[in-house]
This record gives C-alpha cells, sequence and structure tokens, in this order.
C-alpha cells in the first residue's frame, strides 16, 4: 500500500508518494479502504505547517482529510460501523491520511455513504459542506426570505453555502470572478457580482448574512453589505480578523470541524438532491502530488480535486 507522506513542514518539494504499512484500528477507530481522497487547501496549510504547534513534530506525516471508501476493520469499541460498510468522512488533523490505500480514522468522523453518491461525489463533500453548515445554519441560521451574500460563491465552500442558503429559502447573492459570471447566474446567483469591481451602492446594507468564504472581502466591503443586525462571517483567519470578531458582535469566525452529526445533515442534504459540488479533475495516486503542487499555485479545475484508488 501507498500514501503521501512528507518528512518536514514545508512546501510542495516535501510531498513523496511512499509504501507504508496501515495500523490495525484500535478502541473506537475505524480502518477503511480508500476508494476516493478529495484535496482541499486545508491539507497543504497542515503540510506547511500552520498548526504545528497542534500537529507536533513526529515525522513521516501523511496527508490527506477528506475520504469515501469501504470499512476492512473496526476497533474493540465500534459500533456504528461493520467490515464491508461503504463510508465518508474526515481524518483529525493530527492523523491526516486520507490520501493512501487504507486510512484508519475515528468513529466519530465517519458517516455511512448513501447508495446514491458515488465515492468520488461523496469525498468532496466533507470541509466545503460541513463549513458551509457550520457558517449557515449553526452560526447565523439562516431563514426563510433573508438575503445571503457569499463572496467566492463559485469555490467549493462557496459552492456548498449557496446550496445550503438556497435549500433553506434564502435569497443568495454573491461575487464571483469576471469569467465566471455567467455560470454563477446560471447556478442561481442574483446578483452575481464582479470581485474586479466597486459594490453598487443600491446593494448596500442589504444583507442579513455575508459570507466570506476565499477571504477577500475587506472590512469596509462587509460592513458595506451588511444590514444592521445582520452577521458577517470568515472562514480564513488571520490576526486581524480575530481581532474584529472579538470586538465586534456582527462578525462571526468558523472553523471546521468533522463531527458526524454535523457531516450526517450534508451527506443527507446531498442524497436527496440538494447539495452537489462538481469535480473539476480525478487522478490516481501516481499523479497527485503534482497536481497539488500545481493548486498551491492557483491552478483551476471549476470544481473539486479528487484521488481515486484502484
Amino acid at each position: 500500500m501507498k500514501r503521501i507522506e512528507y518528512d518536514r513542514y514545508g512546501g510542495p518539494e516535501q510531498m513523496h508518494v511512499r509504501a507504508f504499512s496501515p495500523a490495525l484500528p484500535r478502541g473506537r477507530q475505524v480502518r477503511v479502504r480508500v476508494v476516493a481522497g478529495s484535496i482541499n487547501p486545508f491539507d497543504w496549510k497542515l503540510r506547511e505547517g500552520e498548526l504545528k504547534l497542534f500537529t507536533g513534530s513526529n515525522f513521516p506525516r501523511a496527508m490527506g482529510s477528506d475520504f469515501s471508501g469501504v470499512v476492512e476493520g473496526v476497533g474493540s469499541r465500534v459500533s456504528k460501523f461493520k467490515v464491508g460498510d461503504e463510508v465518508v468522512g474526515t481524518t483529525s488533523p493530527k492523523a491526516s491520511g486520507a490520501f493512501a490505500h487504507a486510512v484508519v480514522a475515528d468513529e466519530k468522523l465517519l458517516v455511512k455513504k448513501p447508495s446514491s453518491l458515488s465515492h468520488v461525489q461523496a469525498a468532496a463533500l466533507p470541509i466545503p459542506g460541513v463549513t458551509a453548515w457550520l457558517a449557515l445554519v449553526e452560526k447565523a441560521n439562516v431563514e426563510p426570505g433573508e438575503r445571503v451574500f457569499i463572496n467566492g460563491a463559485l469555490g467549493n465552500v462557496g459552492r456548498a453555502a449557496m446550496a445550503i442558503a438556497k435549500h433553506r429559502g434564502a435569497l443568495v447573492a454573491g461575487r464571483v470572478g469576471a469569467a465566471d459570471l455567467a455560470e454563477a447566474r446560471a447556478c442561481g446567483l442574483s446578483p452575481a457580482l464582479d470581485y474586479q469591481k466597486d459594490i453598487p451602492a443600491e446593494f448596500f446594507r442589504s444583507f442579513d448574512v455575508v459570507f466570506d468564504c476565499n477571504g477577500s472581502l475587506t472590512p469596509r466591503e462587509g460592513d458595506q453589505l451588511c444590514k444592521k443586525g445582520g452577521m458577517v462571517i470568515d472562514i480564513n483567519l488571520t490576526k486581524a480578523k480575530l481581532l474584529r470578531a472579538i470586538v465586534s458582535h456582527r462578525r462571526k469566525l468558523v472553523f471546521f470541524n468533522g463531527k458526524a452529526d454535523t457531516l450526517e445533515r450534508v451527506i443527507a442534504l446531498a442524497a436527496a438532491g440538494h447539495l452537489a459540488l462538481p469535480i473539476g479533475i480525478t487522478v490516481g495516486l501516481t499523479d497527485a502530488v503534482p497536481l497539488i503542487a500545481a493548486l498551491e499555485r492557483g491552478e483551476r479545475h471549476r470544481g473539486k480535486a479528487v484521488i481515486t484508488f484502484a
């Protein structure tokens, strides 16, 4: 069996595909034969060492968070899953390891995969879908008729947020790149604004929730868009944003967690046909390292990048 791993924190040159021996699951752990693993910016941020105070200094470290596959072993205290179950889930940041032929993950981070979703479709959902759910449902409690503005609406978190907001009866507007305006309108974004242009004054103080999915919204723009009593939500942590969230009741930061109860809601929404993330590219493990490096450089594929395992 093989996986993507690295021997020290750093750039894409640290990634290697190497043979490894998967651990036996213990306690509440589940060992999964990975069928598909999806790539998120969070994966290379971990490799760069952004959370090294938490992830530690034991190497080599495996890469990858989101995956879908088939249970091939369970620990002695596992009650939710059995060998042969198809599951979707994520790994803890400290463990990682989804970009591999097999991964060991905690039972609480997994849910059963519905038969209506392929492994590739399911693997694309955890981090983007759960992040959007936490922001719009658990943090903002978006209700029918409210107006939601999504900055970065055609990124993966943005697409998930658009689907969740519309499913809850909200009216959704947002901002994308000029080349994506037609697609954004076709997806139901109304109006769809261009990143490169100033926000028209007619939209000032118009939105109950402003959700910045890519970090490019300035504090001034957020204040311009948000109604009195509204909320500006960000998922891109910086010291300045953390300080603003502490001193301002209208500004909130959302941090991903992969707990099964939230993931179950996202997967159920997808299984019912209300949430789907387009797949931009799939590659085998051999081609995964150059793909991750290209994504880090800014290469786009209009959808999720997914690694598949034969």
